[in-house]
C-alpha cells in the first residue's frame, strides 16, 4: 500500500497550493488531485451541498485506492472533515488545524486575523482552532468571496488583483493583528499582493506547509512512505475547463507539461 497515491480535493485550483508542498516536502508521493472547478465556489453553498460534493469527490479518488485523502479545501475541511474521517479506514487530512498550529507558533501579540470564504468564517472553525490550543488569543475573521473567483479566473497578480485585495481585506487594517491565516487554499496565489498591502509588517499563514509536514509525520508513522525507486506519477482531474486548469497548475506547479482529465461526479455519492 505504501506505493499507492496521496488523494488531495478542493473546490477548484486552490488545492493545488497543497500540491506544491506535498511535492516539495515528499517528492517521492504519487499524487492524485480533484478540483471541483464546475462547482466552486464553495464557499457561498449550504453546509448539505458541500457535504454532498466532498463526498462525491472522495468517492471519486477511492477508485484509485487511496493511501490518504487531503481535503485540501478550507470551506470542506469545516462542513464535512470529521464525518469523513470517521467513515474512511485511512488517514484524512484537512487544513484548519494544521493552519492554526502554524499561526499560534509565530504570532507575538495573540491578535491573529484569518480570511477565507463565508462558510468557512461563519462555522468559526479556525477560532475554534485556534482557541483550542491559546484561549487568549483575539481572532479577527474576515470573509473575502470575492478573492476564489479572481484565482479561478487567473487574475492572481496586476493591477486588478491589487484592487480586489485591498477592498477585500481593508477591514483587516486597524485590528493590529501580527499574523494573517490565509482560510482557503486559493490565496495563496494572492500571497505576495497579501503581503504588499500589509507592507511586509504581519506573518502570512499558509496551511499548505505544515499539511504537508503532518502528512509526512503521519506516513512516516505508520509506515506508509513510498519506498519505490520509481518516479512518482501524478494524475489531475477536473469537473469545469481542462484548459483553464492546466494553464493554472501548469504555471503555479512550474511543470512544463501535465495531463489533466474531467471527473464526472454527479452520481458519487454516500
Amino acid at each position: 500500500m505504501s506505493s499507492n497515491p496521496i488523494g488531495i480535493i478542493d473546490s477548484g485550483v486552490g488545492g493545488l497550493t497543497v500540491v506544491k508542498e506535498m511535492m516539495r516536502q515528499l517528492p517521492h508521493e504519487s499524487i492524485i488531485y480533484l478540483g471541483d472547478t464546475a462547482r466552486c465556489p464553495y464557499g457561498p453553498r449550504s453546509s448539505e451541498e458541500i457535504r454532498k460534493f466532498t463526498w462525491e469527490m472522495t468517492r471519486f479518488l477511492e477508485q484509485y485506492q487511496i493511501k490518504m485523502l487531503i481535503i485540501a479545501c478550507n470551506t470542506a475541511t469545516a462542513v464535512a472533515l470529521d464525518e469523513i474521517r470517521q467513515s474512511l479506514p485511512i488517514p484524512v487530512l484537512g487544513v484548519i488545524h494544521p493552519g492554526a498550529r502554524a499561526a499560534i507558533k509565530v504570532s507575538k501579540t495573540n491578535r491573529i486575523g484569518v480570511i477565507g470564504t463565508q462558510m468557512t468564517i461563519n462555522s468559526k472553525a479556525y477560532e475554534f482552532a485556534l482557541k483550542k490550543i491559546r484561549r487568549r488569543v483575539t481572532v479577527h475573521g474576515l470573509a473575502c468571496p470575492k478573492l476564489v473567483p479572481l484565482v479561478e479566473s487567473g487574475e492572481w497578480t496586476g493591477k486588478l488583483a491589487e484592487k480586489v485585495v485591498a477592498e477585500s481585506i481593508e477591514p483587516l487594517k486597524g485590528t493590529n493583528i501580527d499574523t494573517l491565516i490565509l482560510g482557503c487554499t486559493h490565496y495563496p496565489l494572492l500571497q505576495p499582493v497579501i503581503e504588499s498591502y500589509f507592507e511586509g509588517k504581519i506573518k502570512i499563514i499558509s496551511s499548505g506547509e505544515e499539511t504537508a509536514r503532518e502528512a509526512s509525520v503521519i506516513l512516516d508513522h505508520t509506515s506508509m512512505l513510498n519506498g519505490s525507486t520509481d518516479g512518482p506519477h501524478h494524475a489531475f482531474f477536473t469537473t469545469g475547463s481542462k484548459t483553464m486548469f492546466k494553464n493554472i497548475a501548469q504555471q503555479w506547479l512550474e511543470l512544463e507539461e501535465i495531463h489533466v482529465e474531467t471527473a464526472n461526479l454527479t452520481s458519487l455519492t454516500t
